[in-house]
């Protein structure tokens, strides 16, 4: 008859099948932690290989390798705190604003100022390229926005129409641009008949507004929610999404999905063609800015503790094209004479298996406990001794060392639910065979000690638990008892209703 090795009862666990977009956000890791000069208000990306990275913060714009990860070049011709550092489509420029009221263009290579626009009145927090490459988008806390030319360094057009602080802005497509501000509207301009095509109202002062794909719709941060509104149809809002505790200070784009970043220390990524959310990802201070990389490789989150946190996404390696092939091949036919037979590799015993079936009952007992075994493995080969009837002779004959891990054991475990009737039993049939002889060893004798104290804990709480049970029956019974006589006096009204002559 061949020997069943002891396996112990398996407990069912739920299985939560993560979706595919959360496993792609998942790859994402190892994040590398910068400290910058401050709060790391705006990051964005090259859009030309090898798309290094640009971070704006006190008062400097740096830009930092993609390969690297260290600074390449420091823009620090700042006299205030710079905002909003933005590279050209061909990523040869770079334009940022200040709080000193200017926006400057300078080059991404030698650092070197080529453009100053004044005009403002107040700190500039949004500049950008337009696609034309030859005019820059500003907007600033003088409630205006600004459309400058590159060649002549002059003001071409000006936008009034914002009641507060204009803190955000994007481009939605070729002279159609939109911005956000804190009298919580988002409106959107036609650069070229420099009027106002759209006036998008939302609950909260807006901190963030990016186009979706397509240039149909935007995406609107206004306190702890994104608003969807589609261009289309006038800026009727068609969705929004509520899964952030605090104000979505960030939005990033990714095709068909959207990064959005929170006071509440979570980046959240959605799906916005179902409109749902498909992954997060918690950081340790609030977050400020997010970037992703055109390439999607690299994940940057600026924080407002000075710190900004760098992911790269792990991608598997790309198998060669010889063994490539050599899968897609099938495999060579058989002789027609030949006949292959599979064999299957016996898995080998677990050594306390091997000396259980040699009925080496104290040998096995040694050895599942010798090597860090689970307490449920333990707890089975307790229970196979207990069914051959050879409990006692594996526990007894023992000295001090070859019983104390028995005796540990039973300290740490005996409270368990799971593993309790077996343990009492252990427990009693030691005490039978050791109790004249535990003065002999100080070791043995504190730690039943230790045992004692934490049966007696467990026999009181399990006492609690019996009383608040009583309690809760009265309880129960009273609320009974209680409901008794209203529903027999409702009972009798009806009975006289219906014996009353009509």
């Amino acid at each position: 008859m061949e020997y069943k090795p002891i396996g112990a009862a398996k407990r069912t666990r739920t299985v939560r099948r993560g979706l595919p977009e959360s496993a792609y956000w998942k790859r994402f890791a190892s994040p590398v932690l910068v400290k910058e000069h401050g709060m790391v208000t705006w990051m964005e990306f090259s859009p030309t290989q090898p798309h290094d990275l640009l971070v704006t913060a006190a008062m400097r714009v740096q830009l930092y390798g993609a390969r690297t990860g260290q600074v390449r070049r420091t823009f620090g011709r700042f006299t205030a705190t710079a905002r909003s550092g933005s590279f050209r489509s061909d990523g040869r420029l770079i334009v940022a604003g200040d709080d000193a009221n200017s926006v400057v263009v300078l080059d991404a290579r030698s650092r070197t100022v080529l453009r100053s626009f004044r005009g403002h009145s107040d700190p500039v927090h949004v500049t950008r390229f337009l696609p034309d490459r030859a005019h820059v988008l500003s907007a600033s806390d003088d409630r205006t926005v600004r459309v400058w030319d590159m060649a002549s360094q002059a003001e071409v057009s000006r936008f009034d129409g914002h009641s507060d602080y204009v803190r955000s802005g994007c481009v939605v497509s070729a002279g159609v641009v939109a911005t956000g501000a804190y009298d919580r509207t988002v409106r959107v301009w036609d650069v070229r008949a420099a009027r106002s095509v759209a006036t998008i109202a939302i609950e909260d002062p807006v901190e963030a507004v990016t186009a979706l794909a397509g240039g149909g719709a935007v995406a609107v941060a206004g306190g702890p929610g994104v608003h969807v509104h589609d261009l289309v149809m006038g800026g009727r809002r068609v969705a929004t999404l509520g899964n952030h505790e605090k104000t979505v200070t960030a939005l990033c784009v990714d095709g068909a999905r959207l990064l959005a970043g929170s006071l509440d220390h979570h980046v959240k990524i959605y799906d916005m063609q179902a409109m749902r959310l498909v992954h997060s990802t918690t950081y340790p201070a609030p977050v400020l800015s997010v970037a992703l990389s055109p390439d999607a490789t690299r994940l940057a989150v600026g924080m407002t503790s000075g710190v900004f946190s760098l992911r790269t996404r792990r991608t598997p390696p790309n198998a060669s094209s010889e063994s490539a092939t050599r899968d897609l091949l099938p495999p060579p036919p058989l002789p027609a004479a030949d006949l292959r037979i599979e064999q299957r590799r016996r898995k080998g015993l677990a050594d306390y298996d091997r000396l259980l079936r040699k009925f080496h009952h104290a040998r096995a007992l040694d050895a599942v406990l010798a090597n860090n075994r689970t307490g449920m493995t333990v707890v089975a080969l307790l229970q196979e001794l207990t069914h051959r009837g050879a409990l006692v002779a594996a526990l007894a004959g023992r000295d001090e060392l070859s019983l104390d891990p028995i005796v540990r054991f039973l300290v740490k475990f005996i409270d368990h639910p799971r593993y309790t009737p077996v343990l009492v039993a252990v427990a009693d049939a030691l005490l039978d065979i050791y109790a004249d002889l535990l003065l002999q060893s100080d070791r043995i004798a504190a730690l039943f000690v230790r045992l004692r104290s934490k049966v007696r804990v467990e026999l009181r709480v399990q006492q609690e638990m019996q009383m608040l049970l009583g309690s809760v029956d009265m309880l129960m019974a009273a609320s009974r008892v209680a409901h008794a006589p209203a529903a027999a006096v409702a009972s009798d009204d009806d009975g006289a209703a219906a014996a009353m002559p009509q």
